[in-house]
């Protein structure tokens, strides 16, 4: 296998891993958000909308981190900087 056939290779790969673990970290702590935001309003009703508004803060926190994960494979497979290098030696 060439160099650019092992770095395509090896960036899916990793490309997997990233969106595996970046959606299944968030997609665990959007859940406990949830679930201990509900028990809170269960336990305190009239602190409901302070529990909600700062629910949905904490999860767009959370999700951002689903992002950058999606970002950072997207980056590795379609504008992989290592491709460029290899094939700039490869041609000089």
């Amino acid at each position: 296998m060439d160099n650019i056939g092992l770095i395509a290779v090896v960036s899916i790969f990793t490309a997997g891993i990233t969106i595996a673990a970046g959606s299944i970290g968030p997609a665990l702590g959007e859940a406990r958000t949830a679930s201990q935001a509900l028990a809170a309003m269960a336990q305190q009703p009239d602190e409901s909308n302070r529990i909600t508004r700062t629910l949905f803060v904490s999860l767009a926190m959370i999700e951002s981190t689903a992002i950058y994960c999606f970002v950072v494979s997207m980056i590795l497979i379609f504008a992989n900087p290592f491709w460029d290098y290899v094939i700039a030696k490869a041609g000089g």
